[in-house]
C-alpha cells in the first residue's frame, strides 16, 4: 500500500469512529450551541486530533529515521546504512536511499582515486625535473662558483663563499621538496624506513619527534603504504606548523589483522575549526584502501591521529 493511501486510511478511520461515536451517543446539539454541548464537542474533537496524531506519527516514523540519516551522512566515512524497516512505500524509498548511497561511495572513491593518482604523478614529474633541471643547475653553479674563487682575491673570495654557502642551502632544500613530493626511500627501503625519515626530517627547530616502529611490518602493497606515509606525512605537518607542539609521538604498530598508525602531539589540537583540506585529504587517503582514520585528542590536549589498516588490504 502506497504512502498515500495509508495516510488516507489512517484519517478516515479516525473521521469514521468519530461518526460512528458521534451517531450512538445520546448528546445532540441545540441551536444555539450550549456551553456543554460545545465542551463536549471539543473533547470529541481534541480526542480525534490526538488519535491522528498518534497514528500518524506511528505511520511516519521511519521517514523521521530516514531525514536524519539523510543530514548526517558523509561520503568520507562509509558504511553507514538505514534499517528497510516499515511497509509498502516507506520500505522502498529506504532500500532506494540505501542503494543511492551505495552508487554516491563508489563514485566518490572511483573518482578519489583518480585525482590522488594523478596528484601522485603530477608529484613525480615535479619532483624529478627540480632533481634534473634545477638541482643540476644549482650543481653547476656551484662548481662554477667554486672555479672563480679558486682564481679571485681574498677579498672576493670570501664574498663568493657566503654566495656558495647560500647556493648549497637553496640546493639542499630543494632536494628535500622533492623527496617529500616523491618519496623514493619509500619504494627503496620500506615503509619502516620512510616514516623514519620521515620523524627524522622534521625534528628541527626545537620540535622532538620520538617513534616507535615495528619491525616485523606485513607487507601492505605499494598503494597502501604510500596512505600510511601521506597521513604521517600530512599529520606530522600539520603539527609542526599549526599546532604549536613541542613533542611529536609516531608510533606504525603490527596487531593481529592490521596495522595501526598513530601520531600524537603536545600542542593546541584541532580545537572546533572545520576540518580542513589537509584532514579532508587524509580522510578520502584512508577511504580508498579501507583504512579507518579517527581524529581525537591526546591526553594532553595535543592532537591524537589514528589510521588502522587492514592487513588483508592491498597486499595479502
Amino acid at each position: 500500500m502506497s504512502l498515500f493511501w495509508r495516510i488516507f486510511l489512517l484519517n478516515a478511520a479516525v473521521l469514521t469512529v468519530a461518526t460512528l461515536l458521534v451517531m450512538a451517543s445520546p448528546v445532540t446539539v441545540s441551536t444555539p450551541v450550549l456551553l456543554t454541548e460545545a465542551l463536549v464537542l471539543s473533547a470529541g474533537l481534541a480526542a480525534m486530533l490526538i488519535a491522528n496524531a498518534v497514528l500518524l506519527r506511528v505511520g511516519l516514523a521511519p521517514l523521521s529515521r530516514l531525514t536524519r540519516t539523510m543530514a548526517t551522512v558523509d561520503l568520507l566515512r562509509p558504511g553507514h546504512r538505514l534499517a528497510v524497516t516499515g511497509r509498502a512505500g516507506i520500505a522502498d524509498l529506504i532500500a532506494t536511499f540505501n542503494t543511492m548511497l551505495d552508487r554516491l561511495e563508489a563514485e566518490r572513491a572511483a573518482s578519489t582515486g583518480r585525482a590522488l593518482s594523478a596528484q601522485e604523478d603530477e608529484r613525480r614529474r615535479i619532483a624529478q625535473e627540480l632533481h634534473d633541471e634545477v638541482g643540476q643547475t644549482l650543481t653547476a653553479v656551484l662548481l662554477e662558483l667554486k672555479r672563480v674563487a679558486d682564481h679571485a682575491s681574498p677579498e672576493v673570495r670570501a664574498e663568493l663563499h657566503e654566495v656558495q654557502e647560500t647556493t648549497r642551502n637553496s640546493l639542499d632544500e630543494i632536494r628535500r621538496i622533492a623527496r617529500r613530493l616523491r618519496p623514493g626511500v619509500l619504494a627503496e627501503l620500506g615503509l619502516e624506513s620512510a616514516v623514519k625519515a620521515l620523524a627524522t626530517e622534521f625534528s628541527t627547530g626545537g620540535l622532538s619527534v620520538r617513534y616507535h616502529l615495528d619491525p616485523d611490518l606485513p607487507d601492505l602493497g605499494d598503494d597502501t603504504e604510500l596512505v600510511v606515509y601521506r597521513v604521517a606525512q600530512e599529520a606530522l605537518t600539520n603539527a609542526a606548523r599549526h599546532s604549536g607542539a613541542r613533542t611529536i609521538e609516531v608510533s606504525l604498530r603490527r596487531h593481529p589483522g592490521e596495522v595501526r598508525l598513530r601520531i600524537t602531539d603536545d600542542g593546541r589540537g584541532f580545537g572546533r575549526a572545520p576540518e580542513g583540506a589537509g584532514i579532508l585529504g587524509m580522510r578520502e587517503r584512508a577511504m580508498l584502501v579501507g583504512a579507518e582514520l579517527t581524529l581525537g585528542s591526546a591526553a594532553g590536549g595535543g592532537a591524537d591521529v589514528r589510521l588502522r589498516v587492514p592487513c588483508d588490504v592491498g597486499g595479502r
